[in-house]
């Protein structure tokens, strides 16, 4: 199944990534990517092509490696998903659709916005402090994903100066310390790559039990090739990353000259050694630690939101669905371990209503009125105490605001 996803996967990173730019991030493209997979099955016609397109797979293969993703979560990366409707708002062909959906997928009611906060926080490990979108009266169906992890590593990094980044790093002056790997524990070696030509890998495994693991792979190239090429060689590397054997791809260091590459430097010196031809390569790695925290907008039309929003749109009998998708991520990277999390979240939204007439009514309790206080109590579905009036009252004697009225609110 991993080889079969890693492609579709790369292809959909470098539309994610094109979208956000340039610019210092953080993303998870398979957390987008899940969502479109669970509505898959709820797509036809036009929009089913659409959806083919963005996956990279027919949408009932995708459905079904996403369902085995889902329900067989990584041990060193919990999961979750989530499609939640607005109650009262729950036609047959939408629970046909969910049924389609993997066994842990969460359903039900839509949350409010404190829930969905706190169903972000749990299925992050409280590294995303809130849901990326706002719910609004509009919304009528939300998809939710949530990816995390948090790793030591196997061997921690050694600290270096930040010179060690090399006399033509941005950074070495910048930086008074950064990380210089272990002589055992990582991996790092140059690959040859179809995108960025030769480029400099370091992988950094985390600590793992026998059939489960997590490797960080850090790629760099020469500083004229173009971020979308160096993150198609690293989609391209990382593929690979997680065996032991040696990479196809792996340059000979005795095939490349001496000095300065595109990021790394080569040197020759006289050592003991059992190589068989009396030729041992070696490979260090020096890197900065990094963290970066985003939030990502993922409507564009080849991300492949708007041809869900128009299956959705199917189902709940409205041709004129909106759509807002966001996702919220972050990454922390470090001297002794890893961690990331990304919740992403999909709205469907009622369209806004045709132009007309509001009349508003600003209501004055100007003169003596009355006030009844009364409780509610839904334990068990209805308490004794609901809809019991507690306290009343009839008001016909105000009076100015106390000072503590006046003051500002306390800072929560």
């Amino acid at each position: 199944m991993t080889t079969t996803l890693h492609t579709p996967l790369a292809r959909y990173a470098a539309r994610l990534h094109a979208g956000v730019g340039d610019r210092h991030h953080v993303a998870s493209p398979l957390g987008a990517w899940l969502l479109l997979a669970l509505a898959a099955p709820a797509t036809t016609g036009g929009a089913r092509a659409e959806l083919d397109d963005a996956l990279g797979l027919d949408a009932t293969t995708a459905a079904g490696l996403a369902a085995a993703l889902v329900d067989t979560p990584h041990p060193l990366v919990p999961s979750a998903t989530a499609v939640w409707h607005r109650t009262g708002y729950d036609p047959p062909p939408l629970a046909a659709w969910r049924a389609t959906l993997p066994r842990s997928t969460a359903t039900g009611p839509l949350p409010d916005q404190a829930g969905l906060d706190a169903w972000a926080r749990e299925h992050s490990l409280g590294l995303i402090d809130r849901f990326p979108l706002t719910v609004t009266p509009r919304v009528l169906l939300a998809l939710a994903s949530a990816l995390a992890t948090r790793i030591s590593w196997a061997e921690p990094f050694h600290l270096a100066p930040g010179r060690a980044l090399g006399p033509t790093s941005p950074w070495a002056q910048r930086l008074g310390q950064v990380l210089r790997a272990p002589e055992h524990g990582h991996r790092a070696w140059i690959s040859s790559t179809g995108p960025a030509g030769d480029v400099a890998v370091h992988a950094a495994p985390a600590v793992a039990s026998d059939d489960a693991g997590l490797v960080v792979v850090s790629v760099a190239a020469d500083p004229a090739v173009r971020p979308a090429a160096v993150l198609a060689a690293a989609y391209e590397v990382a593929a690979g990353a997680v065996d032991d054997a040696a990479p196809a791809d792996r340059r000979n260091l005795f095939d490349l000259p001496l000095g300065d590459g595109p990021a790394w430097s080569l040197r020759e010196e006289p050592v003991h050694t059992f190589a068989p031809d009396g030729r041992e390569e070696r490979h260090q790695a020096v890197l900065p630690c990094w963290s970066a925290s985003d939030e990502h907008d993922l409507t564009a039309t080849a991300l492949g939101f708007p041809a869900v929003a128009r299956g959705l749109g199917g189902l709940l009998g409205t041709a004129d669905l909106g759509v807002e998708v966001r996702q919220a991520a972050m990454a922390r990277y470090g001297r002794y371990g890893f961690e990331a999390a990304a919740v992403s979240g999909a709205f469907a939204l009622m369209s806004l209503p045709p132009p007309g007439v509001a009349r508003i009514a600003e209501l004055r309790f100007g003169h003596p009125y009355a006030v009844v206080a009364v409780a509610v109590d839904r334990r068990g579905g209805t308490g004794p105490w609901h809809g019991v009036p507690v306290f009343s009252a009839w008001v016909a004697d105000p009076q100015e605001p106390a000072a503590t009225d006046l003051a500002d609110p306390p800072q929560v």
